[in-house]
């Protein structure tokens, strides 16, 4: 809804590896990755982000066992104008517009990362280093932040690391990486993938969601260039020692 219309959308076009949608209503373009209106009668408005969720089907169904999924619309299914099971391979053969050197920025353009905007600011963590360490806690505009994966080791949440006036400090609960059991150091309190209290002192306490997206990073760096980000992981690698020559016979 915008401005008192209720407008309906079809693709127009692709810039930067993201849909440009048009209105059927008054002819805008809209940018997919912001929902803002860029060429036509409604330029500079902006559609409302609905709150969502990127999770793997199994994680899903777990959460929403009685959830409904969309099924294919037989009428274009039968003419074949879905896009093919390879369209994925194929974009990531596509081009990507320079953004820097992988040596300046410490990134490539195609890597995943997860993108979060608040009051402004932005930051963006490699997904690959969020999903290894399982539980990641870090700050952005002076909001202490929790990044965690599903036990499915891909679905990633955020939220607002605040409980009862004090900031929590979580770490997994045995020594499994992807433990579907979160403790609070401060009281431990067990917390779920859902951001809740589920035992201790705190049971029943919500932490608040953080929206994020999951991009690549020559996009999420496109439309916020003065993003921080988070240098990818790797491990430390101990110098190769040279081997103790043989004694040679005089």
């Amino acid at each position: 809804m915008v401005d008192g219309k209720r407008l309906t959308f079809r693709l127009a076009g692709i810039n930067n590896q993201n849909f440009i949608m048009r209105d059927d209503q008054t002819g805008t373009w809209w940018q997919q990755v912001s929902g803002l209106a860029i060429h036509g009668p409604l330029k500079g408005h902006r559609l409302r982000l609905v709150p969502h969720d990127q999770l793997t089907f199994a994680t899903w169904t777990q959460e929403q066992p009685k959830g409904r999924v969309l099924k294919l619309d037989e009428a274009i299914a039968n003419q074949d104008k879905y896009v093919s099971a390879e369209w994925e391979d194929k974009m990531a053969k596509a081009p990507t517009p320079k953004i820097g050197t992988p040596e300046k920025n410490g990134i490539e353009a195609r890597t995943l990362v997860i993108g979060i905007t608040l009051g402004g600011k932005s930051k963006a963590w490699p997904q690959h280093s969020v999903v290894t360490s399982g539980v990641w806690l870090d700050e952005l505009n002076g909001v202490p932040l929790l990044l965690v994966t599903s036990t499915d080791g891909r679905s990633v949440r955020a939220f607002d690391r605040r409980a009862d006036g004090s900031t929590l400090t979580f770490v997994r609960a045995g020594t499994d990486s992807r433990s579907g059991v979160l403790l609070d150091l401060e009281t431990l309190s067990e917390w779920d993938f859902q951001g809740k209290a589920t035992k201790g002192e705190l049971a029943g306490r919500q932490l608040a969601r953080v929206e994020l997206l999951l991009d690549y990073w020559f996009d999420w760096v496109k439309y916020n260039p003065k993003t921080e980000v988070v240098k990818p992981w790797q491990p430390k690698r101990k110098p190769s020692k040279s081997p103790i020559p043989k004694p040679t016979a005089p």
